[in-house]
């Protein structure tokens, strides 16, 4: 590498480092390209809703239900929504208040506006409908109200991420899925936790001691838990984070080999945030607050949840031993997910013991990883809790690229194969390709997450190098110090 001869300041020196001896190293980042960034952030958001916005009208009956042929419109042309679908159904309609006067019946049906999503993500479904009169109203407000979410989600990843933030802003997974759910405000918590905790937030910014930095964070990851609940599985890793005193234990006390006071309090503070969320709702309609999580616990291993349980005991499930598979599958599920939370939290501890610091958002990503594999559930939309970790962490765009092609065979392929089987055509393996894009969606996505599960791990993440980054120094000169190199 070529001897730099100028004077460098020291937040220059970890950015001349980083981009040194890479392909486009020329390439700048500043305000401009942010906000290129942002633009194009949005325009997939437009296309996003245009896609989903196929689906409605032009006219509807009594209910606001969009017609004609609703039902054949969404499967056949791939613009289905559970923002729309869920309108009739769940009381939203009825503008009912969620949860207070709610709960589920004996069949499993949710009722008096108990929705199956945790309580911040009710609110937002409730807040979508106060003006709609029918659900095509009911996904141009939804939209509107969760766009902000995720341009402030391509913001915060230009920041950390530069340009690797398109792969968020322009990426397949952001026009399928935008606003097939309320997932965008999830997705901006555990990223603006990974920023808060890396870049601070004032003028101080980074400056803050980590501990502090950390609770914030982990509030962040709170209310994400309040609204999609993965990002509580990220609360570990910071704490281990603060455990053993960020990059390279900078931030550890004085004469203190790890702070186990802080990490205390990083987890602390995530278990209050969930409980004031969710108390004013457990107080004043527990059966409603309730019902949400039964839903969850109740919901069976079927052709709707395209995870690896349902297709791969399918051969061996029968009419006689479907309960029995049922009620393994829910133990095993939960069971599984938790051995690769703790699989991937010693992974990590290794890699620290090596490397002296823990790589928690790396550690997070694989947790992620284990979840989405081995959860009973793989809902289409859950590829946008996913994309911000292809921008934090540094794998390979070969792994990025490969993922978008399997979930794209299975977004688009799902839908077409319901559609085969609702409406009497051929719908075997052999018979077409809505099919085979199914079982290359499952199997596809479900090989390279065990994959990128190991290679998350292995990788380092953008934020590696911000403590060093920011530390004072005096301005120096000649070549940058190679041990910083990512």
């Amino acid at each position: 590498m070529a001897e730099e001869t100028r004077t460098v300041v020291p937040e220059e020196a970890s950015s001349l480092v980083r981009r040194a001896g890479r392909p486009g190293a020329a390439l700048r980042f500043g305000r401009a390209a942010l906000a290129v960034v942002v633009l194009l952030c949005g325009l997939t958001l437009v296309l996003g809703f245009a896609n989903k916005d196929r689906c409605t009208g032009p006219s509807f009956d009594q209910w606001g239900r969009s017609q004609p042929d609703y039902e054949k419109r969404n499967k056949g042309e791939v613009c289905y929504s559970d923002i729309q679908h869920l309108w009739i159904g769940r009381d939203i309609d009825r503008h009912v208040f969620p949860y207070v006067d709610g709960g589920i019946n004996s069949q499993g049906v949710l009722i008096g506006g108990s929705v199956e999503y945790p309580v911040l993500t009710g609110l937002v479904i409730w807040a979508g409908a106060i003006f709609a009169h029918n659900d095509a109203d009911f996904l141009l407000w939804s939209a509107l109200l969760m766009a902000p979410f995720g341009l402030l989600t391509g913001w915060l990843l230009g920041k950390l991420g530069r340009w690797r933030a398109l792969i968020w802003a322009i990426g397949p997974p952001l026009v399928l899925y935008a606003f097939h759910n309320w997932d965008l405000p999830v997705v901006a918590c555990a990223v603006a936790a990974v920023y808060v905790l890396h870049r601070g937030w004032g003028r101080a910014g980074a400056n803050r001691p980590l501990v502090r930095r950390a609770v914030v964070s982990s509030v962040l990851l709170g209310l994400g838990f309040a609204f999609k609940l993965y990002p509580g599985a990220f609360v570990l890793p910071l704490m281990l984070y603060v455990l053993t005193g960020g990059q390279g234990g900078r931030e550890l006390p004085a004469g203190k080999r790890f702070d186990v006071r802080g990490a205390v309090r990083v987890g602390l503070a995530a278990v209050v945030t969930v409980v004031l969320v969710n108390l004013p709702f457990a107080l004043f309609g527990y059966d409603g607050w309730r019902a949400s999580f039964t839903f969850q616990q109740l919901r069976k291993v079927d052709i709707t949840t395209n995870s690896i349980w349902f297709w791969g005991l399918r051969p061996f499930t029968t009419e006689a031993n479907e309960d029995t598979i049922q009620a393994v599958v829910s133990v095993a599920s939960p069971l599984a997910v938790l051995a690769s939370f703790g699989l991937a939290a010693w992974l990590g501890w290794r890699r620290f013991t090596r490397e002296g610091s823990y790589p928690w958002v790396a550690v997070s990503a694989a947790m992620l990883c284990g979840f989405l594999l081995l959860h009973k559930v793989h809902s289409p939309q859950y590829t946008l809790w996913l994309v911000p970790m292809f921008v934090l962490v540094r794998v390979r765009l070969t792994w990025v690229f490969a993922y978008f092609v399997a979930d794209l065979a299975m977004g688009i392929g799902i839908f077409r194969w319901y559609y085969a089987i609702e409406y009497g055509q051929p719908a075997g393996i052999y018979d077409g390709f809505a099919a085979q894009a199914v079982m290359i969606g499952v199997w596809g996505r479900a090989a390279l997450l065990v994959a990128l599960f190991f290679a998350f791990l292995a990788a380092r993440s953008v934020v590696d190098d911000e403590p060093a980054r920011r530390r004072p120094a005096p301005a120096a000169t000649g070549p940058a110090p190679v041990g910083l190199l990512d």
